[in-house]
């Protein structure tokens, strides 16, 4: 099945394309990604929901119909924080499964320090920021998209949570090699993970096309 999906596409006949598993993936597809939204990366879309339409249906916990070492990337953008803090290990070794060995892993989730920083301030309601599905406020950040949820939708439900720390530790725990990550706007982190052992200056290179405007820690 895997196979199918990914027939060894080429670029121009002589350049190998790269491939990204786009886990999580929802509704979005790699036009919206930058640094994957061009013709050096072909996208297989993941998702738990039938409904979104992906390549591929699993959960991040079981990944078995990706095979192992098969892709270049994995992008997770806002899905981690959809599983329990005790499957997260289990879900980054399947990250790790799926790279090549040159592979690496882009992960983006809410930044629940500054969340809480905010929540200290007894402004759980409060909205921090507009997005397309309305308002946002610290509760939804915690726990998941209220409006979503209360339609119908509990695949958006919030499970656990991270600081950049801990992300950073639970990367290095599932064998990830070298990390290197910061701050993205006001209330996400982001981190790029490699399963090769890599310089400060090579990573920077390396995740620049993909983060222009991130602020590395």
């Amino acid at each position: 099945m895997h196979e199918k999906i990914i027939p060894n596409p080429t670029l121009n006949n002589k350049k190998l394309m790269k491939i990204f598993l786009h886990t999580g993936c929802g509704s979005e597809n790699k036009s919206n990604i930058e640094g994957f939204n061009n013709d050096n990366w072909k996208e297989i879309r993941f998702d738990i929901n039938e409904s979104v339409k992906p390549d591929i249906v699993g959960t991040l916990t079981d990944m078995k119909l990706v095979e192992t070492a098969s892709v270049d990337a994995v992008y997770s953008s806002h899905n981690i924080e959809h599983i329990y803090p005790h499957q997260v290990s289990t879900a980054l070794r399947e990250f790790y499964r799926v790279l090549k060995e040159d592979g690496m892993t882009f992960i983006i989730c809410p930044d629940i320090q500054r969340v809480c920083e905010v929540v200290a301030q007894d402004k759980l309601v409060e909205p921090l920021y507009d997005s397309p599905t309305g308002p946002i406020s610290p509760i939804d950040i915690l726990y998941g998209h209220r409006r979503s949820i209360a339609q119908g939708n509990e695949y958006m439900a919030h499970k656990g949570g991270f600081t950049y720390s801990v992300l950073n530790g639970v990367l290095y725990g599932a064998g990830f090699k070298s990390r290197i990550g910061g701050k993205k706007g006001n209330w996400n982190l982001w981190i790029v993970a490699f399963k090769q052992k890599k310089s400060h200056e090579e990573m920077k290179k390396i995740v620049l096309p993909f983060m222009p405007n991130a602020k590395f820690t």
